[in-house]
């Protein structure tokens, strides 16, 4: 298992503002902040090389696949990803004890591809986001790039090339963070029903504070984020695999690339354990999760892992941290003054009414 210098990646860099002036000339993206022998094998041990598979730099992305009952979808979800046009990957599948374990027979998937597909069946459920940052930290460290990805959804075809150009320009001891939109889609992945927010503001540790801009479907990232993000998930309960690594990367200077060009069909049905909740229906729902203190807990939850990994954030970031603990627990005017010169935001309009109406009514 590779583990990161502690201090690794955590040097302040303004140079954030011309990155994004960078990628948005060359490519087009607006928000940047600073297995087996010819078939897939079945391991209770961790995922790591094959001496038949021969997994080099040549397979320079490695792909966390989180599996949970996902027999239905699970196929095109693999197909979507063989079928890349950059094609020097290697999928983790990462089975958290379905009661359905995955089957490669089951699948109809080409010889060719099944040398890509790695197979590790856990010994018992851990939770979708420790499966997908557990599977995370127990690749090795021979990649030059990591994804994650769901079991349900279809990547469009230039997922992982565009994502890669983007991060290209960064350097490799930067931690870099490439996120995306979404398509929304029928239950068939033949209707488009819409699409994720498109968010405008630039990505940031205050922004993370209080909102994950984007599905960890969409992530790809470097290997100093990797190395980032395992050291600081070991035994930390974090609300979700995403929102954490936006939170980590953001907080220790790194950058994040928002995407607003959508990077996969995010297939909409009965089994989906996160909706698109994008709908009236979805927001009135986060509203009633703020009022009753849903949204407090959460924030807990990832204070405390910041807080227990403090010395990875920069100086302006421990500040920032600081301040929002500290307007947590003042009074109102206090309140409302620390979460100001903590600089908290969120995306879009009605969504920092209703984190102003939060620290009001000290639900945040």
């Amino acid at each position: 298992m590779m583990t990161a210098n502690p201090q690794e990646g955590t040097a302040a860099q303004d140079s954030s503002s011309v990155f994004l002036e960078e990628q948005n000339s060359n490519y087009g993206i607006d928000n940047v902040a600073s297995c087996t022998e010819s078939r897939a094998r079945n391991t209770e041990k961790r995922p790591k090389k094959d001496s038949g598979s021969e997994l080099t730099k040549e397979n320079n992305v490695a792909i966390v696949l989180g599996y949970f009952e996902g027999k239905l979808f699970i196929e095109d979800q693999l197909n979507s990803i063989f079928n890349q046009t950059h094609s020097s990957h290697h999928v983790f599948l990462c089975d958290d004890q379905s009661r359905q374990p995955f089957a490669i027979e089951e699948h109809r998937l080409k010889n060719g591809d099944l040398a890509k597909l790695s197979i590790y069946k856990r010994s018992e459920n851990v939770g979708f986001s420790s499966n997908f940052l557990t599977g995370l930290s127990d690749i090795t460290d021979e990649f030059d790039y990591f994804a994650f990805s769901d079991q349900d959804d279809v990547w469009h075809r230039d997922k992982l090339g565009r994502a890669i150009k983007a991060l290209g320009t960064v350097s490799v001891n930067t931690p870099a963070l490439y996120c995306a939109r979404t398509e929304i889609s029928d239950a068939k992945c033949q209707q488009t029903l819409g699409f994720s927010p498109l968010f405008t503001k630039p990505p940031s540790f205050a922004n993370a504070l209080v909102q994950s801009i984007s599905g960890g479907n969409t992530m790809v990232f470097n290997r100093a984020a990797k190395n980032l993000i395992v050291q600081a998930k070991l035994n930390t309960p974090v609300v979700s695999h995403d929102w954490w690594c936006y939170q980590i990367i953001t907080g220790a200077g790194g950058f994040v690339v928002y995407d607003p060009e959508p990077c996969l069909k995010y297939r909409q049905h009965g089994e989906n354990q996160i909706g698109a909740n994008t709908n009236w229906r979805a927001r009135l729902a986060r509203l009633r999760s703020l009022l009753q203190g849903q949204f407090r807990a959460w924030n807990s939850i990832n204070l405390k892992a910041l807080v227990d990994h403090k010395y990875l954030l920069t100086t302006d970031n421990q500040e920032t941290l600081n301040d929002f603990i500290a307007a947590r627990q003042a009074s109102l005017t206090k309140r409302l003054v620390l979460s100001k010169r903590a600089g908290i935001y969120r995306q879009t309009l009605l969504g920092n009414f209703g984190l102003l109406l939060g620290i009001i009514l000290n639900k945040v």
